[in-house]
């Protein structure tokens, strides 16, 4: 069964930068897509991007588009979120996700619907 595992979440000042990592492991994991979403309180959650694994392309959302950067390494089946100039608007929970081929359901890299396996989200605050 696959897990996904995210660290490097925490607090940081406004104007400042993290980097989460997103750890795949329990088995074989064959993807597509891998993204990353998140949720603050009381609104819907919110895609970030995604990267197409083999490839290595990334697609951002248009919030974030300049400010955060997704990357992946194979040898170590980890994703990476660099995120820059962080704002208090930034502070949500933050979710890794991935895919499996034959079960999006034709859907979009946008949508989370897309996606079946999802860590477990880390806590990222950034003061004003």
């Amino acid at each position: 069964q696959v897990q996904l595992v995210e660290s490097g979440g925490g607090l940081v000042q406004s104007g400042g930068s993290l980097r989460l990592s997103c750890a795949a492991a329990g088995g074989a994991f064959n993807r597509v897509f891998m993204a990353w979403f998140r949720q603050a309180p009381g609104k819907v959650r919110e895609f970030l991007g995604a990267i197409l694994w083999r490839p290595g392309s990334a697609y951002y959302a248009d919030s974030v588009l300049g400010r955060f950067t997704i990357s992946r390494d194979i040898s170590k089946n980890t994703m990476y979120l660099q995120m820059g100039n962080l704002q208090p608007e930034d502070t949500a929970v933050y979710y890794c996700a991935g895919d499996s081929p034959d079960r999006t359901n034709g859907l979009s890299y946008l949508q989370p619907d897309r996606y079946v396996y999802w860590g477990q989200g880390t806590q990222v605050t950034v003061s004003s």
